[in-house]
């Protein structure tokens, strides 16, 4: 995982993910998920695109009210934007590493010349 901090210099397919996540609201600022400090970090390789929330979804004042649902639209529009669209598998963790959010492409493409029938 790379900690993620705005000023930090970003290799070419972190900075496309990053320029997406900018577009995605954070419904209780209303700036954009990056500005808000939502996130926490990322990991980005060529199917797979992880990313950490600043929050831990195990924590009683994030079970219940106004910032279950909130993490819950940031959540859901991450997959919106990257889950098959860019990635085939997306991960969302907290920051105590728990799955708070996943995606798997668990169809894989054979490769030319391979039929998939019986023999």
């Amino acid at each position: 995982m790379k900690i993620y901090t705005p000023d930090r210099e970003w290799p070419p397919e972190y900075r496309a993910v990053i320029e997406e996540l900018k577009k995605i609201t954070d419904p209780v600022t209303s700036g954009n998920i990056l500005d808000s400090g939502v996130i926490a970090g990322l990991e980005v390789s060529d199917d797979t695109l992880k990313v950490w929330l600043r929050f831990e979804s195990h924590a009683e004042y994030n079970i219940t009210g106004e910032s279950a649902i909130a993490y819950s639209k940031i959540i859901g529009d991450i997959m919106e934007r990257f889950a098959l669209v860019k990635f085939n598998n997306v991960y969302i963790y907290d920051l105590g590493n728990h799955i708070v959010g996943i995606f798997e492409n668990r169809r894989k493409r054979r490769p030319e010349g391979i039929s998939g029938g019986r023999a």
